[in-house]
């Protein structure tokens, strides 16, 4: 799905254009799992549990689903991914870097998730930390069990998010175009503690410094930006997928607020109000179309605008 198509989804309901069925759920999926957690997380006398975590999970996935792989000489295997359930099967991942990283086993992982959550719990009682060590460090530790056949990503980012909204802090994104940024500093801090699970799952923050360094600059990020979404007000500031947008040529503001204040608007329509010829309006158009700030509507002359003025 794209980044209008979502917005108008968990804005409206609705879907536009053309969407997979599947994607179309996992994301009305991961909205309903975002706001149990910012629920679950407003309750803050009550401890984080693994039954919460497991209710998340099933949550975020819905069902039981079979996957299907297929091997060399025509043969095929499948699996089950276990909504709610701690793996069944080793899991691991090839790297960037072409490398093998395997994650702890089915039959340690009970354990391991035992001593995750109760970690947490009694570091969050004792406050030596701060919330932005404790997500970070969870987030770690939680990535190297990999508790679940799927969705381990998905989780740790909502539980980190869970870790901050307890502590009054704001939530993070990890942007799918900055997501390198992020698999390399967990890569740069897997290097320091080494590949075995259990070292990962017991991690220090000394060790994952390098993630410690990302995850800060991220918040620091985040609560910057925020601010200045917040403050700042000129009729060339925009604002899309956090990021803030500034236009050279009045134009392009002039254009938006008018798609914004008149849905179906023509192209001839568009060059009577701003006085400029028909190749500029062209370009104009052509641009923000390319750059997902608009996408054409379901009739002729119409207009989504997805991009956020700062006034």
């Amino acid at each position: 799905m794209t980044y209008g198509q979502t917005e108008i989804l968990l804005l409206f309901g609705k879907v536009i254009g053309e969407a997979d069925v599947k994607d179309v759920q996992d994301m009305t999926a991961s909205n309903v799992s975002l706001k149990m957690m910012k629920e679950e997380a407003l309750v803050k006398e009550t401890p984080l549990t693994q039954n919460f975590i497991r209710t998340l999970h099933r949550t975020l996935l819905r069902e039981d689903y079979t996957v299907y792989r297929n091997l060399p000489r025509g043969f095929q295997t499948s699996y089950t991914i276990h909504a709610g359930q701690y793996k069944t099967r080793p899991n691991s991942v090839i790297t960037r870097y072409g490398d093998r990283f395997e994650y702890a086993s089915p039959e340690e992982t009970p354990a391991l998730m035992t001593d995750l959550v109760d970690w947490y719990n009694n570091a969050e009682a004792e406050g030596k930390l701060s919330p932005v060590e404790l997500a970070t460090l969870f987030h770690y530790r939680y990535i190297r069990i990999h508790p679940f056949e799927d969705g381990n990503g998905r989780i740790a980012r909502l539980l980190v998010n869970y870790i901050l909204t307890r502590h009054d802090y704001p939530m993070i994104v990890v942007r799918s175009r900055l997501k390198n940024e992020y698999l390399e500093a967990l890569h740069q801090a897997d290097l320091i503690v080494g590949s075995t699970p259990h070292e990962g799952a017991h991690a220090s923050l000394q060790d994952i410094r390098p993630f410690l360094r990302y995850f800060r600059s991220l918040v620091a990020k985040e609560i910057y930006t925020d601010v200045c979404f917040l403050t700042e007000h000129d009729q060339s500031l925009w604002w899309y997928d956090g990021e803030r947008i500034v236009f050279r040529s009045p134009n392009y503001s002039e254009l938006l607020m008018l798609m914004m204040s008149e849905p179906v608007l023509t192209l001839a329509e568009m060059q009577n109000r701003m006085n400029i010829n028909m190749s500029a309006v062209k370009k104009l158009v052509s641009q923000l179309l390319n750059k997902h700030y608009i996408e054409r509507g379901a009739t002729e002359g119409s207009w989504r605008v997805f991009i956020t003025p700062s006034v």
